[in-house]
C-alpha cells in the first residue's frame, strides 16, 4: 500500500508495517454495533526519519519497533490498557497512543536524534487513520 508521507528534509525515512490482533468496544450507544466487544487485526505503519545512522548502519532496528507495539497491544482488550482509562480506544486515539510510545522510544533509546513523523492505523481493510502531530520540526 502507498502511504501518505509528510514533507521533510531528513536524509533517511524508515517505514515499518506490522499488525496485531486486539479487541475493543466503544462504551457509548452512539457507536452503534461498536458498543459491543469485537476484534480487529490492526495494521500499523510507523514512519521515522533522521539524518544519522547508528554504528550498525540502522536508523532504528525494525525488530525493536515491532516488539514495542506487539508487547503492548497484541491479543489484548484495548479498553483494559492504561492509556484508555479516560478515553475510548478508537482508531484515532490508538494511533496517537502508538505515536506517543514510538516518539518516547526514539527520544530515550536512540542516540541518533530520530523523529516519528506519523502513524497510519488500519482498523479494517477499508478504513484507516493517519496521526501526524502539529508543529512537527
Amino acid at each position: 500500500m502507498f502511504y501518505p508521507i509528510p514533507d521533510h528534509d531528513y536524509e533517511y525515512e524508515l517505514n515499518k508495517d506490522l499488525n496485531f490482533s486486539a479487541a475493543h468496544h466503544i462504551p457509548d450507544a452512539r457507536a452503534g454495533k461498536c458498543e459491543r466487544v469485537h476484534g480487529h487485526t490492526y495494521h500499523v505503519n510507523i514512519t521515522i526519519a533522521g539524518d544519522v545512522l547508528d554504528d550498525l548502519g540502522f536508523l532504528v532496528n525494525f525488530s525493536a519497533l515491532k516488539k514495542l507495539i506487539m508487547d503492548e497491544f497484541d491479543h489484548r482488550l484495548l479498553n483494559d490498557h492504561e492509556a484508555f482509562r479516560d478515553t475510548p480506544p478508537t482508531s484515532e486515539t490508538l494511533a496517537k497512543v502508538i505515536y506517543d510510545m514510538v516518539d518516547e522510544y526514539t527520544k530515550k533509546e536512540q542516540p541518533n536524534e530520530l523523529e516519528c513523523l506519523q502513524i497510519i492505523l488500519k482498523e479494517t481493510p477499508t478504513s484507516y487513520v493517519v496521526y501526524r502531530p502539529k508543529g512537527r520540526r
